[in-house]
């Protein structure tokens, strides 16, 4: 029963918050799958939710599912915008993929204020700023 199905762990897998330009030349944040593996990700679905207390009020944003085919080998995808008023609290994504017909998943939490430039980095293979939980 639940102990025959295998805890199988994700590694070289990051999901990132990335600070760029659209097209009209004004910042955005974007949400990215980071796949360091040397090989595809495939059939990959992200869910995405918030949930916190702005100005002493509980506040839960609705459900967002995302399904990208493929995730191909050290390439990053971009799965959704994220809007600077839910950096203030907790941005929860499920990712779930398959790799050589084992399926994978795992929990990113971008805990409330851990979306700020201080926190920043050069992301791998997407060479741009932001945060990055691996």
């Amino acid at each position: 029963m639940l102990k025959d199905i295998p805890n199988l762990l994700v590694e070289d897998v990051a999901l990132a918050v990335v600070k760029e330009q659209n097209m009209e030349g004004e910042e955005v944040y974007n949400v990215y799958v980071i796949n360091l593996k040397n090989r595809d990700l495939e059939a990959v679905l992200v869910s995405s939710s918030g949930y916190g207390i702005i100005q002493e009020k509980e506040v839960k944003t609705s459900e967002l599912r995302h399904f990208l085919e493929t995730v191909p080998a050290r390439s990053a995808s971009k799965v959704e915008a994220i809007v600077e008023d839910v950096f203030g609290i907790t941005n929860q994504y499920w990712l779930s993929f398959y790799l050589d017909k084992q399926i994978y998943d795992k929990k990113y939490i971008f805990l409330p204020e851990s979306i700020r430039e201080e926190n920043f980095i050069v992301l791998p293979i997407l060479q741009k700023k932001g945060v990055m939980i691996l």
